[in-house]
């Protein structure tokens, strides 16, 4: 097992497979864009299919989520797919995506072993799609909502970051438009992983302030927490149910006490935590050829000195200098 002091076991693995994106939204990145990864550091299909073995067939991993940047544009996601889905013990295999080209690829996807998506999208403005994410492909991403679900990757699931004066009034015509169509919707707290480090708490919009706004025009009910188990969101049902959204209170609500989950960056290393500021380098032991028995434990070794907290409250805390498109959602 991946088993921290702390007694937390990883079971939820996190693997960026690229750290370029086609959308330059700016709580993650500048407009002009970051300095990419050059294609030789970045793990081939091969060695991200052999980490992934590793950590299916011998450490306990029981969902692996792939991630970017954006993984769509990851010309061998399919095959990736395929090949995770096909290991035994089978695990779940699920996308976060921005949406764009989701509705050219979510049949294949699907049929590859995928079982569900979550896709970003902050507005149903069109304007305002603009503003944040400096390109016009809103259309796009609600094609791509669409063909997910008509692919059946479901719950297809929206996740949501309010920013303050941009789209902070758009909590409740999100849910609408979500519970119209049965997507499940998730609001997230913005959190201090941008590239240009401009994240502030006075500006981050609160869970309690997302709650409150949505109680203003929805009945919200605690969701049973014991289905909640290790899930970053706070569950409530819509009006009595069953229609539920979620609420990630990552800053002010934190929930590292029943964390499970590790991420694989694109190059090839492991973080015990999505703010850590320290990695174990599995790519370099790969290519120096590496068995699986020491991989796995190296494996082992990063993920036991986890902390026991985030310690975004810390006075000490200090930001990753990773963004969060260059270690994977």
């Amino acid at each position: 097992m991946l088993q921290d002091s702390f007694g937390r076991v990883a079971t939820d693995l996190r693997v960026s497979l690229t750290d370029r994106c086609n959308l330059r939204c700016s709580y993650c990145m500048p407009p002009e864009g970051l300095e990419w990864l050059p294609k030789p550091e970045l793990l081939t299909a091969d060695e991200i299919v052999r980490l992934v073995t590793i950590g299916v067939e011998r450490l306990g991993i029981t969902e692996v989520r792939y991630t970017g940047g954006e993984p769509l544009l990851r010309r061998e996601l399919t095959d990736i797919v395929s090949r995770t889905a096909s290991l035994a013990p089978a695990p779940q295999v699920s996308l976060t995506t921005n949406g764009i080209g989701l509705s050219r690829t979510a049949a294949s996807l699907a049929a590859a072993g995928l079982s569900r998506v979550n896709v970003s999208l902050d507005t149903l403005d069109r304007e305002t799609f603009k503003r944040l994410a400096h390109r016009d492909r809103l259309n796009d991403v609600l094609r791509g909502l669409e063909a997910a679900d008509a692919a059946g990757l479901r719950p297809v699931k929206i996740n949501t970051v309010l920013m303050r004066g941009i789209n902070d009034h758009e909590a409740v015509p999100l849910l609408r438009y979500c519970l119209e169509r049965g997507y499940e919707l998730r609001f997230i707290e913005q959190m201090p992983l941008d590239a240009q480090h401009g994240w502030t708490r006075e500006n981050m919009i609160t869970a309690d302030e997302i709650l409150a706004r949505l109680r203003e025009d929805f009945r919200l009910t605690d969701d049973d927490p014991v289905e909640r188990g290790s899930a970053p969101a706070e569950g409530f049902l819509v009006d009595g149910g069953p229609a539920r959204v979620g609420v990630i209170g990552s800053v002010t609500r934190p929930f590292c006490g029943a964390c499970d989950r590790v991420r694989l960056t694109a190059d090839g290393q492991i973080r015990n935590c999505l703010f850590a500021t320290d990695e174990s380098d599995l790519r370099a032991a790969m290519r120096s050829g590496a068995d699986d028995d020491e991989i796995a434990e190296r494996w082992r070794s990063a993920v036991r000195i986890k902390k026991a907290g985030h310690g975004i409250d810390d006075p000490s805390f200090l930001q990753p200098s990773r963004p969060m498109s260059a270690i994977g959602g």
